[in-house]
């Protein structure tokens, strides 16, 4: 089972079946319910039968929070997100995949989008969740990790790194290094850059990884042409028409993200540029949207759906018991994929 909350508002004159509903429409009492859903002892096949039927004919289904009362644990894993964007899609698909048989279920808070740029905003949320509703929670993309939370917490991608808390992220410095290697390969030398958020330690992975292959192929980095992007394909595109509408514009564009990347191609578009013939660009993170643009985007896979199932079994292997949960960081690798925005220069020039 899969649900999303979020800022929503529920409506007060909607009622829930309870346990007594059952019993009343059963025609037994509620300790003979009470025992059919907890599959104790004393209740004849045929009754227990009966019960289970009334139960599906109401949709009644157990208070988590009485379960957890009762069980000290609901089965129930918290998924957090700033917003409902590529990036946590994706990831929400792994999620799936990881509790698919496993016994558990997953309920998704979005803040839809207001936590975004809020310190903190995992403190607020979590707390929302807390108490008896989850067994344990995992945090995309979290500005802090210094949580104390009574229940085992995964974070994925956190902003400052790691800090002793369970995580799980990918190899962003070589994936940026793969791809300024790419556009240098090509011959690029004058190559912009559109950085992510500089408070994510991600994007300063990226920007060091495509410092250090210009670095290594003796090419020099023009400041002007590093631009914030900050993950942001508005910001991204204002950017894009700045650098490419300078009269010594650069022949390529690594952007630190996908949504930035496709922003400047359709910036490119619009100034009468053609992609990759008079620029190539790459982005990161290979979200769907990566494969549906025209030219199809040449970026850096970043293993996302595989993030978040790595990180929900590492959350189920905590909360059973079965993991360390000092210092357990899982690093997956990125790779390069060649598409259709990058060229040659000695082909467009």
């Amino acid at each position: 089972m899969f649900a999303i909350l979020g800022p929503v508002q529920t409506d007060p004159s909607a009622s829930r079946v309870t346990i007594r509903d059952v019993a009343r429409q059963a025609g037994v009492s509620v300790a003979t319910v009470s025992k059919v859903i907890n599959e104790r002892y004393g209740v004849s096949a045929d009754t227990t039968a009966h019960v289970k039927a009334v139960i599906e004919e109401l949709g009644y289904e157990a208070s988590l929070v009485a379960q957890s009362l009762r069980n000290h644990r609901t089965n129930v894993l918290g998924i957090l997100v700033a917003d409902l964007e590529p990036f946590s899609a994706e990831l929400l698909k792994g999620a799936g995949d990881a509790v698919r048989g496993s016994g558990f279920e997953l309920v998704v808070y979005s803040a839809g989008g207001r936590a975004r740029d809020q310190v903190g905003w995992e403190r607020r949320y979590l707390s929302r969740l807390s108490g008896t509703l989850v067994d344990g929670a995992v945090l995309v993309t979290p500005t802090v990790v210094d949580l104390r939370y009574g229940a085992p917490v995964v974070a994925v991608d956190p902003h400052t790194g790691p800090g002793g808390r369970p995580t799980v992220d990918s190899d962003n410095l070589s994936g940026a290094r793969a791809a300024t290697e790419h556009l240098l390969g090509l011959g690029h030398r004058r190559i912009a850059m559109l950085t992510g958020r500089p408070d994510l330690l991600s994007a300063q992975l990226r920007e060091q990884g495509f410092r250090q292959a210009m670095a290594a192929a003796g090419a020099a980095v023009d400041e002007r042409l590093v631009r914030l992007g900050s993950y942001d394909p508005g910001l991204a595109a204002d950017q894009a028409e700045r650098l490419l509408g300078a009269a010594d514009r650069p022949t390529a564009v690594f952007a630190a993200n996908d949504l930035s990347a496709i922003a400047t191609i359709e910036v490119a578009r619009r100034m009468g540029l053609r992609v990759p013939r008079d620029l190539s660009v790459v982005g990161f993170d290979d979200i769907p949207e990566a494969t549906r643009c025209t030219p199809m985007l040449t970026t850096v896979e970043q293993p996302i759906r595989e993030m978040g199932r790595r990180a929900v079994e590492l959350l189920i292997g905590l909360v059973r018991g079965q993991a360390e949960p000092e210092q357990t960081h899982i690093m997956l690798p990125t790779r390069l994929v060649v598409r259709n925005s990058t060229r040659g220069l000695s082909a467009a020039h």
